[in-house]
């Protein structure tokens, strides 16, 4: 079983991406995370200890967490949490890893554009074709990387994704 965690903090190397020789997208960075509290003996915030942890995204979140985080921004992670012990030659030490199921930038410290990626449209209208054993309208084929969001909306529209409201 593993266990879940999310954490705050910022991005504290630069966002490395790799991919491997079977394709899989691997993107990973250092995030330092900081608690603060209120000493109210001085009256003012202070910072307490540093915990570093090493944020690892795989597939379709390795490639928009490379084009979408940078290093020193503030960011939100969710994921499984693995600590493990090591050791090299007389050093020692416990590596904290977080292997990420959610990115996204923290809306406390500023704001941030989201815009759908139309690998995830292309991705999704295969899916269903498959599962559903039919195909879908040739516009689906159609849409690469390079086509605008516009191709990704007609795409939509055509495969019947509808928009979700949602409450607020």
């Amino acid at each position: 079983m593993s266990d879940i965690i999310t954490v705050t903090g910022l991005v504290a190397t630069v966002p490395r991406h790799i991919v491997t020789s079977e394709g899989l997208a691997i993107t990973s960075f250092r995030l330092a995370s900081t608690q603060r509290r209120f000493d109210r003996s001085q009256n003012s915030w202070a910072d307490g200890e540093t915990n570093w942890y090493t944020i690892t995204s795989f597939r379709q979140l390795a490639i928009n967490a490379t084009a979408s985080i940078e290093k020193g921004e503030r960011v939100v992670v969710t994921g499984k949490l693995r600590i493990r012990d090591w050791t090299s030659g007389e050093k020692a030490g416990t590596t904290i890893d977080i292997e990420a199921e959610a990115i996204g930038h923290d809306l406390m410290w500023g704001n941030s554009v989201f815009t759908r990626t139309i690998a995830n449209v292309v991705a999704k209208t295969d899916d269903l074709a498959s599962s559903e054993g039919g195909e879908f309208p040739a516009e689906a084929d159609k849409v690469s990387a390079d086509d605008d969001e516009e191709d990704a909306d007609a795409v939509a529209d055509s495969v019947g994704f509808e928009p979700v409201p949602v409450p607020f």
